[in-house]
């Protein structure tokens, strides 16, 4: 498999305020453009463009190539599953929208605190499991926003799992709130392989600063940001694929550009790539070092330092989705108030 995958997470749009209204004309081109210079991973998911993208999957590849020449990712809706019930109803429409029979890789989506304990107590896992014997799930994964303790917990009770999908890019590395380094290092820790999502951090490192942008320039004028975002991601070990949600024709041609005969970063590129992280950083609002003495005596318990470093990823990054997935997180699964 290349190392990069075609989210449809972000497709080409007929009207810009209507996620549904998505563009089939164009995004069949984009999808001809990605099987013929040789990739096949396709990822989708049930809420995806209003829950439209899995049918736009169907009919713009699907019923355009043999079932074997390209590979389906989608995602249980967890947040849908509410009983036991739920499970085999999601996940046959989930078929029935794409056109397939089988998922090559199939995920739980957004697996977090709350997600993790109803997938669990709803029989989630148990379903995943008959699915694989029935061969209608080849590969089993989840995809996750929240704590490499999480992470742990999950990768040691289901060591059925065999492959994790996580949010890491060059801006969130050393995230005190995403803490992607520390999830990545946690997969690797129980061996898994990776898939990344938001190597551009939605897009967010696309439009740079001009500090950061010249420095890039300086060492390769040609490379566009999104290349130092995307060959940065697919550099660590580990990784199976690379998801890119392209909403244009050209976006999937400048990824192409690169990734066709991806090269993995090289130790000078790695020093530009930080001075740009650094530039990024210090645009923060609030200069938290998440040193946690705050929350060690905090009797609401609230997790201080992560509600900082979620707003300064908006302030950095103009990017509301990402900082009030994590702000609503944080508020809650944060600790009990202390008894004073």
């Amino acid at each position: 498999m290349k190392k990069l995958g075609f989210g449809f997470i972000r497709l080409p749009l007929i009207n810009k305020d209507d996620p549904t209204s998505i563009n089939i004309e164009e995004v069949k081109k984009m999808v001809d453009l990605f099987m013929e210079k040789g990739f096949c991973y396709f990822d989708t998911a049930y809420p995806y463009h209003g829950q439209k993208s899995e049918d736009a999957l169907r009919e713009c590849l699907v019923e355009r190539y043999p079932r074997d020449s390209f590979l389906i990712a989608d995602k249980m809706p967890t947040i849908r599953a509410t009983c036991p019930e739920d499970y085999p109803i999601l996940f046959e429409e989930q078929l029935k929208r794409c056109g397939v029979e089988y998922f090559d890789y199939y995920l739980l989506h957004n697996i977090w605190q709350k997600s993790y304990a109803d997938t669990k107590k709803f029989g989630g896992f148990d379903f995943i499991n008959e699915k694989i014997k029935e061969g209608k799930i080849k590969h089993f994964g989840f995809s996750f926003h929240d704590s490499p303790e999480l992470l742990d917990e999950v990768l040691r009770e289901q060591p059925q799992v065999e492959f994790v999908q996580l949010q890491i890019n060059y801006l969130d590395w050393e995230s005190p709130s995403i803490r992607a380094r520390e999830c990545y290092e946690t997969a690797r820790k129980y061996g898994k392989p990776i898939i990344i999502m938001e190597p551009n951090k939605g897009g967010s490192l696309i439009n740079l600063p001009s500090e950061a942008e010249e420095i890039f320039r300086e060492y390769n004028p040609k490379a566009s940001n999104a290349e130092w975002a995307m060959r940065w991601a697919a550099s660590h070990e580990g990784i199976m694929t690379v998801l890119s949600g392209m909403s244009e024709l050209s976006q999937l041609k400048d990824n192409i550009s690169f990734m066709a005969d991806f090269k993995p970063i090289n130790s000078d590129e790695e020093s530009i790539i930080k001075k740009a992280a650094k530039i990024l950083s210090e645009q923060a609002a609030i200069r938290c070092t998440a040193c946690r003495y705050c929350t060690d005596d905090c009797h609401m318990g609230i997790p201080i330092p992560e509600y900082f470093a979620a707003y300064n990823s908006y302030i950095m990054t103009k990017n509301m989705g990402n900082a009030g997935m994590y702000y609503r997180r944080y508020a809650n699964g944060r600790k009990k108030p202390l008894n004073v």
